[in-house]
């Protein structure tokens, strides 16, 4: 007996399918669903992507839910291997380096809004912490991005050699640090006023400046250093 296909649209007119509606109406005019089909490129035995796609953005809650599966936590939804899997968060990996990109030179940093506003998408939706270093040149350029925890933050996670063991390695004459609050509320709690001064002082001992420390929340943020804490 032949092997049963993925359920495909064969049967439903070409202007109904998320590929050719695309092409016709244009990628702002599609769902989520249909757009995420379109990744999936196919759907099960017995649903079609769109479907399929329909049932991910539910078991996810919403397209938010979405942004910080791992390969792991995706392939454990009925419908999605390995093979989709990698597809989505390539596809999730590509729209974070789109929202966090700048046409032309590299990103500038003249106040805490403009390092804020480079890291928000990617950081705002994230359920766990991570403590994020932007590198900057003399002209306050970012030369180097890094991730150097994800957890919940403290000193045992986030340690100055670490910090500053990247900031020589790129060159960089200053820095300026960033983590979230996956509650959406950026309020610094003491852990994090602590953190923002021990790096300080490391950075006055080798010579790198610690420009800010910024708490990213839900479209909102707070810089340590307008507060006082720098």
């Amino acid at each position: 007996m032949e092997a049963e296909q993925p359920y495909v649209l064969r049967g439903i007119p070409n202007e109904d399918r998320p590929r050719e509606r695309l092409m016709t109406v244009g990628a702002d005019a599609l769902s989520h669903a249909e757009l995420l089909a379109i990744l999936l490129r196919t759907g099960t035995n017995n649903e079609s992507a769109v479907l399929l796609a329909t049932r991910i953005l539910h078991q996810c809650g919403s397209l938010r839910g979405l942004v910080d599966m791992s390969v792991a936590e995706l392939t454990r939804i009925r419908g999605i291997g390995p093979a989709k899997a990698a597809q989505l968060r390539a596809g999730i990996e590509l729209g974070r380096r789109i929202a966090r990109s700048r046409q032309g030179d590299l990103p500038t940093i003249r106040k805490p809004a403009d390092a804020a506003n480079l890291m928000m998408e990617e950081l705002r939706y994230l359920k766990q912490e991570h403590f994020v270093c932007l590198y900057l040149n003399t002209k306050n350029q970012v030369i180097l991005t890094e991730t150097l925890s994800v957890g919940t933050l403290n000193a045992t996670l986030v340690h100055p050699r670490e910090v500053f063991r990247a900031a020589i390695k790129c060159s960089s004459s200053s820095l300026i640090c960033l983590h979230n609050h996956p509650s959406g509320d950026p309020t610094p709690s003491p852990e994090d006023i602590a953190l923002t001064r021990r790096l300080a002082e490391a950075g006055e001992l080798v010579g790198i400046d610690v420009l800010d420390h910024l708490v990213i929340g839900d479209n909102r943020f707070i810089s340590l250093k307008e507060q006082g804490h720098l």
